[in-house]
């Protein structure tokens, strides 16, 4: 890997923590202000974990302060583990050393190498002022894979819930139509009478007069 991590570790964990996180309900702080009291999230994932718990609350109405004090529901987290495993076996006959230094070598059948994570998230909420929980609270765990099958040397052929989402994004990415951004930049100064309405503004054009003007 180019990075700290490689982008199937990563991909695993997302995973495990959207599919943590689509079990909890977070419809009963609709139209209230939440705060949200991150000093029990730890971990190098944490900020993608606290990035999407804000994402959730936002679609169901809440408006989310900065500060405790500014809030009418509190709202706990904490990590009860976040990181990922790896496994390997295969089927066959192991390496089998004789008494004479005679030597069998080890056949492998299938062959399987997989990597998984898991996302155990806790959370409790309570009114800001008063205390009062809502709830009992509880944790959320989620687990996500990535299997690599080999058949006689042959494969890999793979499953698992990583590549499952790989397959829907693909598929979603083939029936959308996204407008393409242009492989050339240029700057195009505009009309005066433009720049008197729209100070400080240009225009990107690539190869293609664009509508759209940005700042």
């Amino acid at each position: 890997s180019g990075t700290l991590r490689t982008a199937t570790e990563q991909l695993l964990i997302s995973n495990a923590v959207d599919q943590s996180l689509s079990r909890v309900d977070f419809s009963t702080f609709t139209g209230q202000k939440v705060f949200l009291e991150e000093k029990y999230m730890d971990g190098i994932d944490s900020k993608y974990v606290l990035a999407s718990i804000r994402h959730r609350l936002i679609l169901h109405g809440v408006k989310l302060v900065d500060k405790k004090e500014d809030s009418d529901v509190t709202v706990e987290l904490r990590s009860g583990g976040i990181g990922t495993d790896l496994q390997e076996m295969y089927v066959g006959v192991p390496e089998v050393t004789l008494p004479g230094m005679v030597s069998i070598p080890e056949v492998k059948l299938i062959t399987k190498d997989g990597q998984s994570a898991a996302a155990k998230i806790g959370m409790v909420a309570y009114e800001t002022k008063t205390g009062d929980i809502y709830g009992h609270g509880g944790v959320s765990l989620a687990e996500s894979d990535r299997n690599n099958w080999y058949v006689l040397g042959v494969g890999p052929y793979q499953n698992g819930t990583l590549n499952q989402e790989k397959i829907e994004a693909r598929e979603a990415s083939e029936r959308s139509n996204p407008l393409p951004l242009p492989n050339q930049v240029a700057f195009e100064q505009r009309h005066q009478s433009h720049l008197e309405s729209d100070t400080g503004r240009v225009r990107l054009a690539g190869e293609e007069k664009p509508e759209i003007w940005t700042k």
